[in-house]
């Protein structure tokens, strides 16, 4: 795959993230695929780990919209840049919905073979999404 498939792999995950679909999953998603993510509470491992993920966020922010705005690709890995918009209206973790609006960055390290998405390194400013949130004391 050259360094421009790759790009739209990751672009294509992340509607398939939001649409909660299994079928791309299966298809782009290996089996062991893993990702790091240190404000997880759990593991993230291949296509049913994808679908535990979208269960513990989309419900806690139902309108999420993912801002892709930059894409770099170097070899296996593309690296996106990207902002979390959304309003907080279900349960997310322990915290009840606040109605509260977030803008979250992330950076999402992506690595890829053979067209499937083996490995993961998420990012994101959790720290300001609870602040956002109200959660911490600003």
């Amino acid at each position: 795959m050259s360094l421009e498939d790759n790009k739209q792999l990751c672009r294509d995950y992340f509607k398939a993230f939001l649409e909660r679909d299994e079928a791309w999953w299966q298809e782009h998603i290996a089996p062991t695929f893993v990702r790091h993510d240190p404000g997880l509470p759990f593991e993230v491992r291949g296509p049913e780990g994808i679908a535990q993920l979208h269960d513990a966020l989309l419900p806690g922010f139902p309108d999420m919209d993912l801002e892709l705005q930059d894409f770099v690709a170097e070899g296996e890995k593309v690296l996106v840049r990207l902002t979390i918009h959304a309003t907080h209206t279900g349960t997310f973790g322990e915290l009840e919905a606040t109605g509260k609006r977030i803008d979250v960055a992330v950076l999402d390290l992506f690595q890829i073979r053979d067209g499937v998405l083996i490995e993961h390194w998420a990012q994101l400013d959790n720290l300001g999404m609870l602040h956002q949130l109200g959660a911490l004391p600003a």
